[in-house]
């Protein structure tokens, strides 16, 4: 193997990256861009909340309530109501999100031990946002009731169990998606590598690099050490929009994370290349590392739900994806701030997978028009 040749064919790589516009926004900027939209698309945070208010018992109990629910800023009071039929108005309208409503007697139903009770109107037309918002009521509710448990003081629904969330203490959706979706995105540097390769039989380059001494080892670590280095500024874009725009906690070491990203590219890339050796156009190309790479990322890699252990099939195929292993590296790096004692095993299960699939792709390279 010549370090030249390989040299040579790594910065003939990067001009080529460089001055194609469509094959530069694929390698750096689109997983940024996909980071961006599919994170709002799979979030499952309420957001804020729009809330109308019909407070009919104007005590000290009831206005405390009010600004124990409003005080995070996430539940935003924005009208007072006065009557049930301007309740249903305001509704209809969408003026609100809730109402909520809050009878006479408040403060003495719950000073007197019978326990509280308040009522909540919500928009039902789209159902998940109601169940959410009725469940995030609830929880405030109960965490009111508790802060001012004491004798003679009951407020409806305040039994809560004790717990105690780790690392995602808001259980922010956003929090855990995002460093889980950030590996699926870096799949797309996978993907212009393999266009890239199917690309040169289809345009006839590759005809012309068969008359050269350059041999198969030298050419395919050229490629991939290009498309490597090019999804590293990927990576960091990425990293960029997922602590600076999402707020998602950075808590490990970056180098060790960027180093944990080289691997993970070494085994999706090296999939890419022993794919690419047996499709000869770019379009089957696309096809295919989005069937066997990107599609199944979504669904079986314990990005949204939890990876089928029911069967030891369904399980050796979740776990025979890089992006499975590097969604577990994500989220440990970024939130709970392990280092390579807690990462091991995916770690080294990525290196065995980036070694033999370019081991693999070495021995079925061909010098050769078929």
């Amino acid at each position: 193997m010549s370090v030249r040749r390989t040299i040579a064919i790594l910065r003939k790589e990067f001009y080529h990256i460089a001055r194609d516009i469509r094959l530069l926004f694929l390698v750096t900027v689109s997983p940024a861009f996909l980071l961006l939209t599919f994170s709002y698309v799979f979030a499952m945070d309420l957001g804020q909340v729009t809330m109308a208010v019909m407070d009919q018992d104007h005590s000290r109990l009831s206005r405390d309530y009010l600004a124990a629910l409003t005080a995070d800023g996430d539940v935003r009071l924005v009208m007072q109501a006065t009557s049930y039929e301007e309740a249903n108005r305001i509704l209809v309208k969408g003026q609100a999100d809730v109402v909520l409503i809050i009878p006479p007697g408040f403060e003495d139903e719950a000073l007197s031990g019978r326990g509280a009770q308040i009522q909540l109107l919500v928009d039902g037309t789209d159902s998940n946002t109601a169940r959410q918002t009725v469940s995030e009521f609830t929880a405030r509710t109960n965490a009111f009731a508790t802060r001012l448990i004491g004798p003679g003081i009951t407020l409806h629904a305040l039994v809560e169990p004790h717990s105690r969330v780790l690392y995602n203490p808001g259980l922010k959706s956003l929090v855990s998606m995002v460093p889980g979706l950030l590996a699926v995105v870096l799949v797309m540097p996978a993907l212009a590598l393999a266009l890239a390769l199917t690309r040169e039989k289809e345009v006839g380059t590759f005809e012309t690099l068969i008359t050269t001494p350059v041999s198969g080892i030298e050419y395919l670590v050229g490629k991939l050490t290009a498309y490597i280095g090019a999804g590293m500024v990927s990576l960091v874009i990425a990293l960029g929009v997922a602590v600076f725009w999402f707020h998602v906690p950075f808590r490990g070491r970056l180098g060790m994370f960027l180093l944990l990203t080289v691997i993970f590219y070494g085994a999706n890339m090296g999939i890419s290349l022993i794919l690419a050796t047996f499709i000869k156009n770019q379009q089957t190309a696309m096809f295919v590392m989005l069937l066997v790479s990107l599609v199944p990322s979504f669904f079986i890699s314990g990005l949204a739900t939890p990876i089928n252990k029911t069967s030891l099939g369904s399980e050796l195929i979740s776990y025979s994806l890089p992006t499975t292993h590097f969604i577990a590296i994500s989220r440990g790096v970024f939130l709970k701030g392990l280092g390579l004692s807690g990462l091991w095993w995916h770690t080294a299960v990525l290196m065995g997978m980036g070694t033999m699939a370019l081991m693999l792709s070495v021995l079925l390279f061909k010098k050769r028009i078929d």
